[in-house]
């Protein structure tokens, strides 16, 4: 399981995908992808933040709200928290590529697919 910023951080930019850069907006570390918010760390709570629209982080929250919850400073967005210590590599990955698939410019997206065989 995933713990810590650095865990997740280091484990994003393992997954080698391009158009990823660490920023620092408002003074607290982020990736982006593709210049738009990727992955990062809540800096009100101990947890992961990633992209649900309102429905998927109401059924991610009913199924395990151990693991998905919310902040109410988050409420208004489109984003799930995930607690520190109980984010699954596999979840993760499957998570954070589909995040960087969806800020990907379509145009880019289909060449880079195309390269990709």
């Amino acid at each position: 399981m995933i713990q810590t910023w650095p865990q997740l951080r280091d484990f994003a930019l393992a997954l080698n995908l391009p158009e990823v850069a660490i920023d620092h907006p408002w003074g607290h570390e982020v990736l982006k992808a593709h210049g738009k918010l990727w992955c990062y760390w809540s800096v009100y709570e101990d947890a992961a933040v990633f992209k649900a629209d309102h429905d998927e982080r109401e059924a991610l929250m009913a199924a395990d709200p151990q693991t998905f919850f919310l902040h109410p400073h988050y409420a208004p967005h489109r984003l799930v928290l995930v607690r520190a210590g109980r984010i699954d590599p596999d979840w993760a990955r499957a998570r954070l590529i589909r995040q960087w698939r969806e800020a990907a410019p379509k145009r880019w997206l289909k060449a880079w697919d195309a390269a990709q065989g």
